[in-house]
């Protein structure tokens, strides 16, 4: 049987949860995830825990922040006058917004605090941090 390599496209499901047992994504109920490895199209962990994989084969992998989003930045946590979001947009704590940064690309913010007119944004992934569990089940190897 063909085990998965480096150039491999290769057709997985998959079931994310945190260290609290909490599931964070599935593919449960959808096609299996499409990616062709060594592109660099998923996190560092689940790539490498896919590499050697055969089709039919299942386990289970835990990575640490650094295999996964990495760990919180400070430096990504800001905090802007509540005049400077639009007042269209609502804001609540835990709510996402999406932003443009200075290069033009999108970038998800999360509201961590809304201090009378200051609103505080952390743009870290909001699984940063936090390591990871992957239940992983190889579907196909090969396109």
């Amino acid at each position: 049987m063909t085990q998965a390599s480096t150039g491999d496209t290769v057709h997985v499901h998959y079931r994310g949860t945190l260290t609290d047992g909490t599931e964070f994504d599935s593919s449960a109920g959808r096609d299996p995830l499409q990616v062709t490895l060594g592109q660099g199209q998923v996190i560092p962990g689940f790539e490498n825990a896919l590499m050697g994989m055969a089709e039919g084969d299942t386990k289970t992998v835990t990575m640490p922040p650094e295999e996964a989003y990495g760990e919180k930045q400070p430096g990504l946590v800001h905090s802007v006058e509540r005049a400077q979001i639009p007042p269209e947009i609502e804001l609540e704590v835990g709510g996402m917004l999406s932003a443009s940064d200075p290069q033009g690309r999108q970038m998800q913010l999360t509201v961590v605090a809304i201090e009378g007119d200051t609103v505080t944004l952390d743009a870290n992934h909001p699984l940063a941090g936090q390591a990871l569990t992957f239940e992983l089940t190889m579907a196909k190897v090969g396109t």
